[in-house]
């Protein structure tokens, strides 16, 4: 199966520049990535990683990309991730991380390990709440976490575009 073949790579961009958030887009992301694979192991490394690269899920909002590779060349691009320094759109440079957060064999393990780290992001803001009405909005918040949870196991194993 081609599906058994590939590896997706979840993780989150970190910026101080509010900025940033604008530029977070397929385009933006995946030239960044290719430039530090370039950067960091050269013609052949870019090549080895190129092969069924791509960015399948990004949320500009809450700052999750969603990388899909060549289970062979997931190392590289994950090597490569540190070096990541900007994302640029319209002429403009806004510097960034890339945090990779979980790498898994399925979007729908990458979609499960990312309910929970929601959930325990909620949980340390709960903790850190001033008032009720913040904890009444946190505590509505890890509900529809749990939730959307249970709605996922009912759908199709994997949600990908098929062969290559």
């Amino acid at each position: 199966s081609p599906r058994a073949v590939r590896r997706y790579v979840l993780c989150e961009v970190l910026s101080d520049d509010p900025r940033c958030r604008q530029c977070i887009e397929d385009r933006a992301v995946g030239l960044a990535v290719r430039d530090a694979i370039g950067r960091v192991h050269g013609d052949y490394g870019l090549a080895c990683c190129s092969i069924s690269f791509t960015v399948k899920y990004l949320n500009a909002y809450t700052g999750t990309v969603l990388l899909r590779c060549r289970k062979d060349s997931y190392r590289l691009l994950c090597s490569a991730l540190p070096f990541v320094r900007y994302l640029e759109s319209r002429a403009q440079r806004y510097p960034c991380a890339l945090n990779t957060l979980h790498v898994g064999g399925t979007i729908r393990t990458c979609q499960k390990f990312l309910i929970q780290y929601n959930r325990r992001q909620l949980l340390m803001l709960l903790q850190n709440c001033t008032n009720e009405e913040e904890r009444q909005c946190i505590r509505k918040s890890l509900l529809s976490c749990s939730l959307t949870e249970e709605q996922s196991q009912s759908g199709d194993e994997e949600d990908d575009d098929g062969i290559e």
